[in-house]
């Protein structure tokens, strides 16, 4: 499926070849994020990643650097999160040293302009407030803070105002420094290529990248007690929920049971969430169910919105959801949960974007790419006994979480209802 070659300075370049498509997309995958920042510099993993779309010598600014992508009606941006970030451009196949040369532009030459951090800044404390605006956002943000106290897992990755009004140019360029090396980058590029060319061209563009010593490392989780249950009381029209529970890390044996377990729950409209507490009691618009695998931890979370007054029927009626989880999966239904995620997955490749995203991600935070029939060969061996018992492992009552924002009193005995 992929073919990877390692430079010299450590970068190593991943391509898959995709005849069939027309286009080509580049991803640059870099191994940092937000839990890797101190409380005092929350945020600058964010704040840099803004930064490197504002300019660079050669492309003096950011009108200049979209563009050049945009003039041959490519796309270009970029992300961060916890554990990684990532630049990526997607283009028609006869520009594709377009975009790699705005690409490496910015990892390597941007300005960092004092005129682009203040006005930056500023964008990104809208970008907070907006956030918190959302309830929808804020609720996440608050069972965050619930599963991971007091650690930069439980924080928001655009980190706080304060934090963000106190980063200065020389704290950003010395993390670039020290976190943006080419042993913990990828280049992932799925398209129309060929591997040898690929690697001939990102050598010359990115071969002479300083070798930096090793980087510093990232603050590991330890589980602690901490409260169960956070209200933030708004006047709002409904009231938003996410209940939670820890999950796995990204390298735990059983990560796909439990991604399988919550296809089940709460992804699609014929999972067990949607069809009981929107179909049958007609409690929600929305609800569903997500995971989340870090390098060393995990959550399996529910989101809904209700109307204030159903909100402990609800809570109840979901809580009755993990419940039934422990019991044995019906083999129809753990066909169907199969299929469906092996679907979207094969869905999923016949888009470069998707594909570059699936083996850089994967080898900057794993080291090592499951291919896509490895994976539905794991999905396939999967049993109903083996999602029973990690459904018991982990749906245990003392481990709920329950962050609630909208028109709800914080005293309303809520914490009592976290029992399964």
């Amino acid at each position: 499926m992929y073919q990877k070659t390692t430079l010299d300075n450590g970068l190593r370049v991943i391509t898959v070849t995709m005849p069939h498509t027309l286009s080509v997309c580049i991803g640059i995958f870099i191994g940092v994020g937000s839990r890797y920042e101190t409380e005092a510099g929350a945020g600058i993993s964010h704040f840099i990643e803004h930064l490197l779309f504002k300019g660079t010598h050669k492309r003096p600014t950011a009108r200049e650097i979209s563009g050049a992508i945009e003039g041959v009606g490519g796309i270009l941006n970029g992300g961060t999160d916890r554990e990684l970030t990532v630049y990526w451009c997607k283009v028609a196949q006869p520009h594709f040293r377009l975009a790699l040369d705005v690409l490496v532009d910015m990892l390597l030459h941007s300005k960092f302009d004092p005129l682009d951090i203040a006005r930056e800044r500023q964008v990104i404390i809208e970008e907070i407030n907006m956030g918190k605006d959302f309830p929808s956002q804020q609720v996440n943000m608050l069972v965050d803070e619930l599963l991971w106290p007091n650690h930069p897992l439980g924080r928001d990755v655009a980190g706080s105002k304060e934090s963000v009004s106190a980063i200065t140019r020389d704290l950003m360029l010395d993390y670039l420094q020290g976190q943006y090396l080419p042993s913990n980058s990828v280049v992932a590029i799925a398209g129309n290529i060929e591997h040898d060319e690929m690697v001939t061209v990102v050598s010359q563009a990115l071969g002479n990248w300083t070798k930096q010593p090793e980087r510093s490392g990232y603050s590991a989780y330890k589980p602690e007690p901490a409260q169960r249950l956070q209200v933030e009381t708004r006047d709002i029209e409904q009231a938003y929920l996410c209940l939670a529970l820890p999950g796995l890390s990204l390298f735990h044996p059983q990560r796909f049971t439990l991604d399988l377990l919550n296809v089940i729950l709460g992804e699609g409209m014929s999972s067990r969430l949607f069809t009981e507490i929107r179909d049958k009691l007609g409690l929600a618009y929305s609800i569903h169910s997500y995971v989340e695998h870090f390098l060393d931890s995990g959550s399996v979370i529910v989101y809904a919105g209700v109307e204030p007054k159903n909100l402990e029927t609800a809570i109840k009626a979901i809580l009755e959801q993990l419940s039934q989880l422990r019991e044995r999966v019906p083999e129809m239904e753990l066909s169907k949960a199969k299929e469906l995620s092996k679907g979207r997955l094969l869905l999923r490749m016949e888009d470069s974007r998707s594909v570059a995203g699936w083996v850089g991600g994967q080898e900057v935070l794993l080291e090592r790419i499951l291919s896509v029939d490895q994976v539905i060969s794991i999905i396939d061996a999967i049993t109903a006994e083996e999602l029973k018992q990690l459904a018991q492992e982990l749906m245990v009552g003392n481990e709920l979480r329950l962050a609630v924002v909208g028109p709800v009193a914080s005293y309303e005995p809520l914490e009592e209802l976290l029992k399964l």
